[in-house]
């Protein structure tokens, strides 16, 4: 076993504490000012300080999850243990193109801002996702063909994210209680991420990044880069970019990426937040691979400590 694996949040565990941990590292500071600049001059760490809905809407929440990601690697990555397996869940791939080398951070501050754009775009009627906890695929499957939805995100046997209409998510959520699921619950996001009503806004997103991204960049050495739709490395960047392109509109297999990270056998695996809901479902993943997320520490310092105990 060596090395790190990387894990880039997405969305739903913003709050006002999310940049606490950085927040007056110089490091960071190129990070901050990219991510003002994509929210119209709002400085990322007071939005996110005042809490509220806000920094739950789409076009907000992604630069966020975005900043969250880069500002931490900016100060962690190069204390960070060789080689790097790196994935990123939904919003959080942009920012793993980065923390993988194959993007510049202020070029994912304008991919995920007209990423947000191009899906608020696509929403026509109030749209989320759900978690459906407990209740096999079969059965979700069933749920969705009923309720109109389409599976988003697979987590694992038993862990679902369904994305459609709000009044079709209440109903279904009903349903699912009724079937058994020990969680079904809305959850803080306001569009049908992964799902085919964004089909047009993955379209009009891969000219972007075929616009934006370099196609014949190579990875750096020691450094994999996993695909959220199927959790396989990224070997052609335009397959990848490709795969990123249509990751908005389709499933993502994050029980696959899981597998990867794993099996890659890393000494460590770190989430750089918002949040540790990646480190949690990791750590069921892989019980024999010491994880946490950023979120878990009061330092930088401490951070950096636990990396060098894990070695």
């Amino acid at each position: 076993m060596s090395g790190t694996a990387i894990l880039c949040s997405g969305q739903g565990s913003q709050g006002p504490h999310m940049f606490d941990l950085v927040a007056a590292e110089p490091a960071a500071a190129p990070i901050f000012a990219a991510a003002a600049h994509a929210l119209a001059g709002q400085d990322p760490r007071e939005l996110a300080r005042q809490g509220g809905d806000v920094i739950h809407r789409n076009h907000i929440a992604q630069v966020l999850c975005c900043a969250q990601a880069l500002a931490a690697w900016a100060v962690l990555g190069t204390s960070t243990p060789r080689p790097l397996t790196i994935a990123g869940y939904s919003a959080g791939e942009v920012p793993a193109w980065v923390v993988a080398g194959l993007i510049a951070a202020p070029t994912a501050f304008d991919l995920v801002t007209r990423r947000a754009a191009l899906m608020d775009a696509e929403t026509h009627e109030p749209s989320g996702l759900a978690a459906i906890v407990g209740l096999t695929r079969d059965v979700i499957d069933g749920v969705c063909r009923l309720h109109k939805l389409d599976v988003a995100i697979v987590n694992g046997p038993a862990h679902f994210i369904v994305g459609g209409h709000v009044a079709d998510i209440d109903a279904a959520l009903a349903e699912a209680a009724g079937r058994g699921a020990s969680r079904a619950v809305r959850l803080p996001i306001g569009v049908a991420s992964h799902t085919p009503a964004l089909r047009r806004a993955s379209e009009q997103f891969a000219g972007l990044l075929r616009d934006d991204v370099q196609v014949g960049a190579r990875l750096p050495p020691g450094v994999r880069l996993i695909s959220g739709i199927d959790g396989a490395p990224v070997r052609d960047i335009g397959n990848g970019l490709a795969k990123l392109a249509a990751q908005i509109s389709t499933t993502v297999n994050w029980a696959a990426c899981m597998e990867a990270c794993r099996g890659a056998r890393p000494t460590r695996i770190l989430e750089l937040g918002p949040g540790d809901a990646l480190a949690r479902m990791m750590s069921e993943c892989a019980p024999d691979i010491r994880v946490h997320s950023v979120a878990d520490f009061r330092t930088v310092d401490g951070v950096r400590r636990w990396m060098e105990e894990a070695s």
